[in-house]
């Protein structure tokens, strides 16, 4: 019997970690890999004391670190999923993905979300070679650049607006015919004069040799083919968190994330907690996830400690 279950190894899951070998909490990690989204990233210059790192390498910091205090108190069970979660009496069970069953006394979700992937000849290719689904990791490298923004709701226009601080130009484009962001943000970003936005497109191909070099899109009403030369592409088409197992179970919004109070982390079930993408948290961050963690650690260490 665990006091804590940890499920996810992003920087949640690993904040946690720490936190809880320090707290002397005995604790179970499940996770298939370390990391989470920005293991891609070829350069992270927003991790709050470093100055740049690879994702490849904050993946390895994350596991490094946690191992250097695990000791006896933190058991790591990597290479698996969380399937399925239910509560057995004044505790829960975790069935992974490699046929194993755990319990705990208490659970942290942390198992984060993965990008809505954009589907068109190219995308694969330049993934990471100018196209990019994380615009505060890799913005910064397009500076003074023409790029695109796919996306018409918050986070695209968010996105846009970050963009226009150091890129020469952003033009955003959208399938709809109409910008699903809060009107407010939509007309003040539209205000700068380096932005631009283009409805009613179907994007087509992401275009490049070893990176990318334009985006192809046709105007739907009148069929026309056009290229226009960027490069760089940024996705906000969404996020799709990774909560199946916490279906039916847990309170979850209409896009399957965690509900969770922002004081503490607590979900709808007294006993779980929850942190980082997978939740209703407005912003996410590597750094806004593992400061949700420690809240959640925390609250967690309290309630463990005044059963």
């Amino acid at each position: 019997m665990f006091d804590l279950i940890i499920i996810g190894g992003g920087p949640a899951g690993a904040a946690a970690g720490v936190y809880a070998s320090r707290k002397r909490l005995k604790t179970l990690l499940i996770t298939e890999s370390f990391g989470g989204q920005s293991v891609v990233s070829s350069e992270i210059q927003n991790w709050i004391g470093t100055v740049a790192i690879s994702g490849e390498q904050l993946a390895k910091a994350f596991e490094e670190h946690l191992k250097a205090y695990a000791e006896d108190i933190v058991t790591i069970e990597k290479g698996s999923r969380a399937v399925k979660l239910e509560k057995l009496g004044d505790h829960f069970q975790v069935a992974t993905s490699g046929n194993k069953t755990f319990e705990g006394k208490t659970i942290l979700i942390a198992s984060g979300a993965n990008r809505r992937q954009l589907e068109v000849p190219g995308a694969k290719e330049f993934d990471q070679k100018g196209l990019t689904y994380c615009a505060s990791c890799d913005g910064p490298l397009f500076a003074g650049q023409d790029v695109v923004v796919i996306g018409a709701g918050n986070a695209g226009f968010e996105t846009a607006a970050q963009l226009l601080a150091y890129t020469k130009s952003v033009t955003l484009l959208t399938r709809g015919n109409e910008f699903r962001a809060d009107p407010v943000t939509v007309e003040k970003v539209l205000a700068h004069p380096n932005m631009k936005a283009i409805k009613n497109v179907e994007i087509l191909e992401v275009k490049g040799s070893k990176f990318v070099s334009g985006l192809v899109y046709k105007e739907k009403i009148s069929g026309k083919t056009i290229e226009l030369p960027v490069t760089g592409v940024f996705v906000e088409i969404g996020l799709l968190p990774n909560t199946d197992f916490a279906k039916g179970f847990l309170e979850l919004d209409k896009v399957n994330r965690i509900v969770v109070n922002s004081k503490n982390q607590q979900t709808s079930v007294r006993g779980i907690w929850a942190a980082g993408d997978c939740t209703d948290e407005l912003y996410h961050q590597n750094n806004i996830a593992a400061g949700d963690a420690v809240k959640a650690l925390e609250d967690i260490y309290m309630y463990l400690k005044a059963r």
